[in-house]
């Protein structure tokens, strides 16, 4: 476990069913705005590791326990949370998030963007980069199910 994240039974969620999606992440407590809730752990692997370890099959759902982020000497890391994880890796999609993910010295922080009530269940955007067009395909490859009022139905960032 890394020095500055805390003991799974000092988080302030806990981890069970969600109507997003398989398992989520629920506030046991209010959690106020701007708290550092956990690190995004697990194996750290090059691009080409990855594609090797989870290629994309076309038509079949993409693997998302896979976070992709520049180390501090700038080299691309993805952050494969199904090897040597944590909870963190249980923090679904939302298009309307209460969460952020945010990389900082190379290691990614899951931080809370505004107050989060008890029972809860804890989210931030994925925002997934598709180099591809997002054809209606594409889009049913990499699905949303958070029911916020403006959810785009994808957790794809938006093409700029």
């Amino acid at each position: 476990m890394p020095d500055d994240a805390l003991p799974d039974d000092a988080l302030p969620f806990e981890i069970r069913a969600s109507p997003m999606q398989g398992l989520g992440a629920f506030a046991t407590r209010r959690i106020p705005t701007g708290v550092r809730l956990i690190e995004y752990a697990g194996a750290r692997l090059t691009p080409e590791e990855a594609e090797a370890r989870y290629p994309d099959v076309p038509g079949e759902r993409h693997h998302t326990f896979l976070f992709a982020i520049d180390d501090e000497q700038g080299n691309e890391v993805v952050v494969d949370a199904a090897v040597d994880g944590n909870a963190a890796r249980f923090i679904n999609h939302a298009c309307d998030p209460n969460c952020d993910a945010v990389v900082e010295g190379g290691r990614i922080w899951i931080e809370t963007i505004r107050d989060v009530l008890p029972g809860e269940e804890l989210a931030y955007d994925y925002a997934y980069v598709l180099e591809e067009r997002h054809s209606p395909a594409a889009k049913r490859r990499y699905p949303c199910r958070c029911g916020a009022a403006r959810c785009r139905g994808t957790i794809l960032a938006k093409k700029r």
